[in-house]
């Protein structure tokens, strides 16, 4: 069989995932959670520019004067318990969030990735190892896990918190890569690229992963949200990023006790938060019932 053959094969496979992912972008449940998720994005990647189209743009200029005052000219979201401005340090505590996410996801997909594609290619002893490995990782409760070895290690920065919660976030993420390229290492394709005597390496990175990965991005997407409570979580706890760094976490720490006489402080952020978080869900939501046939 030719090279063209196996691309005749496999090019109704990729039509019909295509097929489903096109109809889906033309939903509001997709682009109206992808449109919010693009503004929070311009937000971390452009901090300065929103703190100051809005506001007066200083996330560190405060005024202890003004300890907890509401909103007022040039200040939408009023000041924190240091007199700062809190819509700026929401605006720059986006990029924070948003940077321990997408690292933590990336890290763990890649780990994942690389572990569920040698088991599932490889199989027997290989298989029976990295699944061992994995069980041990899937062991430790995520939270839990992370709180310990946090607590263990000394500044905790974005990159810091991001490769332990990706330390115990790949294990999920292998076993879906896992069962997805067992499924797809046997199919019709897959054979006709070994009867050409096609590398291992091509036939896993030009016909396996491409047909095997789609579970993993619906993964990854929610993943991301699930990384932006647990980073908050942990960091209201007084585990996660820690001051100078500025996050939603820090500031739903500092605001918890000032809830009744500054309201305020904890409303802003936790708005913040909540759209984000259900904007990535919604999402997720989407692209999985896209890509579900028994969802369809």
């Amino acid at each position: 069989m030719t090279t063209s053959a196996i691309g005749a094969t496999l090019e109704p496979a990729v039509v019909t995932r295509r097929r489903p992912l096109r109809a889906a972008v033309r939903k509001p449940g997709f682009w109206v959670p992808a449109s919010v998720l693009v503004v929070v994005l311009l937000i971390a990647v452009f901090p300065a520019f929103f703190a100051g189209f809005f506001g007066h743009g200083d996330p560190r200029a405060c005024d202890l004067g003004r300890s907890g005052a509401p909103a007022a000219d040039g200040h939408p979201f009023g000041f924190d318990l240091q007199g700062c401005d809190v819509y700026a340090n929401v605006v720059y505590g986006t990029r924070s969030s948003v940077a321990v996410a997408l690292l933590t996801t990336v890290l763990a997909g890649v780990v994942a990735v690389v572990v569920g594609t040698v088991a599932g290619m490889l199989g027997g002893w290989v298989d029976a190892v990295l699944a061992r490995l994995t069980d041990v990782f899937l062991g430790f409760p995520f939270l839990l896990g992370a709180v310990v070895v946090l607590n263990s290690v000394g500044e905790r920065s974005v990159l810091t918190v991001s490769l332990v919660l990706a330390l115990f976030g790949w294990p999920t993420m292998a076993r879906l890569v896992r069962s997805s390229v067992r499924s797809v290492r046997n199919a019709e394709f897959v054979l006709a690229a070994r009867t050409m005597g096609l590398s291992t390496w091509r036939i896993t990175t030009r016909y396996v992963l491409p047909s095997s990965i789609s579970p993993l991005l619906v993964l990854a997407t929610i993943t991301v949200g699930g990384v932006i409570v647990s980073e908050s979580s942990l960091t209201y706890l007084g585990i996660g990023l820690e001051s100078p760094a500025i996050s939603w976490g820090l500031q739903l720490s500092a605001a918890t006790s000032q809830f009744l006489r500054a309201p305020h402080m904890l409303v802003a952020p936790a708005a913040f938060l909540a759209v984000t978080v259900l904007s990535v869900i919604a999402l997720g939501d989407t692209l999985r019932a896209a890509l579900d046939p028994r969802r369809r």
